[in-house]
């Protein structure tokens, strides 16, 4: 069975990777944010005084496995998307080498 949907031209591989790109990076940032917001208010109810660096420094420590976790798909997608943008990449490399030496 052939896949019926055609091939994504460059510049829209390209296109889809950055917004996907930025969306993770988006997701990634918030669950930083969330997380630094949890230790700040949570330390603020058992009457310790958290800086607001200390807070942020955990809350890229904690995030970095959860959003491996949490993101996955996303995470899954943008790989793909790099592999097909690097793939892209090499054949109109080897393109224009081949005609470069006059092989086309």
């Amino acid at each position: 069975m052939t896949d019926s949907t055609p091939a994504p031209t460059p510049s829209n591989a390209k296109g889809k990777l950055a917004r996907d790109l930025a969306l993770y990076t988006v997701a990634r940032l918030g669950l930083v944010v969330v997380i630094a917001a949890l230790i700040l208010g949570g330390s603020k109810l058992v009457g310790v005084d958290v800086p607001l660096l200390v807070a942020l420094i955990f809350a890229v420590i904690i995030a970095l496995p959860l959003s491996l976790v949490l993101f996955k798909s996303l995470r899954v997608r943008v790989n793909e998307q790099i592999s097909a943008v690097d793939a892209q990449r090499r054949r109109d490399r080897e393109d224009l080498r081949s005609k470069l030496r006059g092989e086309k």
